[in-house]
């Protein structure tokens, strides 16, 4: 009659898979540092924001009239070609205005209003452009936003700056204990640019008066000085290095 034989229990071989050391171990020290960039540059981009609007007696009547403004706005900003990057029309509205006084809801008149976004790669005729819209009967002119493009090569140098800050800083750290980096374990990014296309307070150029008539002159066109763009880039890094002799 024969026993069963019993499986001997596993035992873990010398090499098997250890789980990592956060903090690096005595023959592998690890240093953990952070890399920054700041940078200004030029703004690649400008945008303006330019609102339309209409009055009439009635409601076709402001329709109408809300129509033909904003083509005269669209076809004077489409006619600077290629200087304008992109043209949206945003929001559109239609609105009565009731009278004050006597009973029931009787309106009054009718508002339209309609906005358009325009963004511009040349300053010098940004200027220009906007002294003529302003010059349009009902029309408004925001802005300028300055902004760089998402792909601008200012991120990718302020990356860069900011991996090799991180390098430099670990290398500091390692000749001061008397030894030097062996290897990188992990470079995280920790949120590279913080730009902001869009200033949270933009000022006005100008505002035209609704009810004005255009000048018979035209303006001299606006000298507008292009706001510096900040880009700032941070990266955490760690790196393993040579055991120094303490």
């Amino acid at each position: 009659m024969t026993t069963p034989s019993t499986a001997p229990s596993a035992t873990p071989s010398p090499d098997a898979s250890q789980p990592a050391v956060p903090y690096g171990t005595p023959d592998a020290p690890r240093i953990a540092v952070r890399g920054e960039a700041r940078l200004e540059v030029d703004p690649e981009i400008a945008r303006i924001g330019i609102t339309v609007a209409s009055r009439g007696k009635d409601r076709r009547a402001a329709l109408d009239d809300l129509t033909r403004r904003n083509t005269t706005a669209l076809d004077l900003v489409k006619s600077y070609g290629d200087v304008v990057e992109r043209l949206e029309t945003g929001a559109f509205s239609i609105s009565p205005e009731l009278k004050d006084k006597g009973r029931g809801e009787r309106v009054h008149a009718y508002h339209g209003r309609v906005h358009i976004t325009a963004e511009l790669t040349d300053f010098t005729t940004l200027g220009e452009l906007t002294t003529r819209l302003a010059d349009l009967d009902l029309t408004r002119v925001d802005g300028p936003w300055w902004a760089l493009r998402p792909d601008s090569p200012a991120h990718r140098q302020a990356r860069q700056q900011a991996v090799k800050e991180a390098v430099q800083r670990a290398r500091e750290y390692a000749e001061a204990l008397g030894t030097s980096l062996a290897a990188l374990v992990e470079l995280a990014d920790i949120g590279a640019e913080n730009a902001q296309p869009y200033p949270p307070a933009p000022g006005r150029m100008r505002s035209m008066a609704y009810g004005g008539a255009a000048e018979d002159t035209a303006a001299a066109p606006l000298d507008l000085e292009p706001q510096r763009q900040h880009v700032y880039a941070a990266v955490n890094a760690r790196f393993t290095m040579a055991p120094p002799t303490l």
